[in-house]
């Protein structure tokens, strides 16, 4: 083996919004290629392209017997993949979302994005709780290594799933500053054009589900917006399964000011979180949390709660609340009605996010690599 193992990186679970892994690996793929990682990415035909572009020294294979379909693409994961790390050589399988193929030639390293599944089953469906749990329990016993993105995620794994610690890394997401940075003026302008006028709002950056807590948010904000006629709220994200969010938000009395933007182009998001008075993150549990990350990094003043990994995140420049929605319109209205407090937490929070990088996440993962390469495949 020369310094660096090869790696084949499984990123066929990317999902067609490119959220969740894809936006892991998204990040993770161009670092990796910047501090020399040699990796065969397997990929679904639409992701080749950006792949290419982020990793130039990656060769990207094209499967498409993954299939769009989950099942298809687990079936062709425990058959096509072990096939395609014999036929390439690869010294290292990298599973970057929790499932594993069982009959892997060579080590495997898998990546667990948080482990909410057993610490708080209430906000997942019961198939995919079920599901997740199932693969987190085989990937720790396993694979050669498993990688969390914060000290919360790999204490949790402990305690509910029984994890070896010395067998689970924590390699820290990082932020493109690229894509996330303080606004200019002229984006300002265009995230309050998008709220119709709005002179001031909180926003929201995440998937609309239980676990984000949004339904609290929502009701927070009618709190406050019952004496700040001025003050909008701009929740930006894609729709999960939340079934209790459109009727929040139709009974509030504010509603004509909630804005449901969905998915929102990269280009808007410094103007949209930068220029906002606060972001707000009131999740019940992340494994990582890098919407409170990438908000900081656009210099807009952060309120969340301290729930597994969030203060990890948000360190001294995020100002906790519970997740109530009594508490969070308290919290809120620290920032709303206090300049001076914003413009320090909006300091605080460009420092906080500069303590982390994808680069340096890269040359954690790649030290995972290299040294499960060498490590015999662990027995059922």
């Amino acid at each position: 083996m020369s310094q660096h193992p090869h790696i084949l990186v499984d990123a066929t679970a990317i999902p067609s919004n490119r959220g969740g892994v894809g936006r892991y690996l998204e990040y993770l793929l161009p670092a990796l290629d910047a501090v020399g990682a040699r990796m065969t990415v397997v990929v679904k035909s639409p992701d080749a392209e950006w792949v290419r572009l982020g990793a130039p020294h990656a060769e990207v294979v094209v499967s498409e017997a993954a299939g769009r379909s989950r099942a298809r693409r687990l079936a062709w994961e425990q058959w096509g993949l072990p096939r395609l790390a014999r036929r390439h050589r690869a010294d290292v399988v990298f599973s970057p979302h929790y499932t594993m193929p069982v009959l892997s030639p060579v080590p495997v390293v898998v990546t667990l994005h948080d482990a909410t599944f057993f610490s708080h089953p209430e906000l997942h469906g019961r198939l995919k709780r079920a599901f997740f749990r199932l693969w987190t329990r085989y990937s720790l016993r396993r694979a050669a290594a498993t990688i969390v993105p914060s000290a919360a995620t790999r204490d949790e794994e402990v305690a509910h799933a029984h994890a070896r610690p010395e067998s689970v890394t924590v390699a820290y997401h990082g932020v493109d500053t690229a894509r996330f940075h303080p606004p200019t003026a002229e984006q300002v302008a265009d995230a309050r054009r998008l709220l119709g006028g709005a002179s001031e709002w909180i926003a929201f950056l995440g998937t609309l589900e239980p676990r984000k807590n949004v339904a609290n948010l929502v009701r927070a904000f009618d709190l406050l917006a019952a004496h700040r006629p001025g003050l909008a709220l701009a929740l930006a994200g894609g729709r999960g399964w939340d079934t209790e969010l459109d009727g929040v938000i139709a009974a509030a009395s504010a509603r004509a000011r909630i804005h449901s933007l969905g998915f929102v182009d990269d280009g808007v998001l410094p103007g949209l979180l930068g220029g906002a008075v606060a972001v707000a993150y009131p999740s019940l549990g992340e494994g990582f949390g890098l919407p409170v990350l990438e908000a900081m990094a656009c210099g807009a003043p952060v309120v969340t709660t301290r729930l597994l990994a969030l203060p990890e995140v948000g360190g001294e420049a995020a100002l906790y609340s519970e997740p109530d929605a009594g508490s969070l319109a308290a919290a809120l209205a620290t920032l709303v009605d206090d300049p001076a407090e914003r413009a320090r937490r909006s300091a605080l929070g460009v420092t906080q996010a500069a303590r982390f990088s994808w680069a340096d996440s890269a040359r954690t993962h790649l030290a995972v690599f290299t040294a499960a390469a060498v490590r015999p495949r662990r027995a059922a």
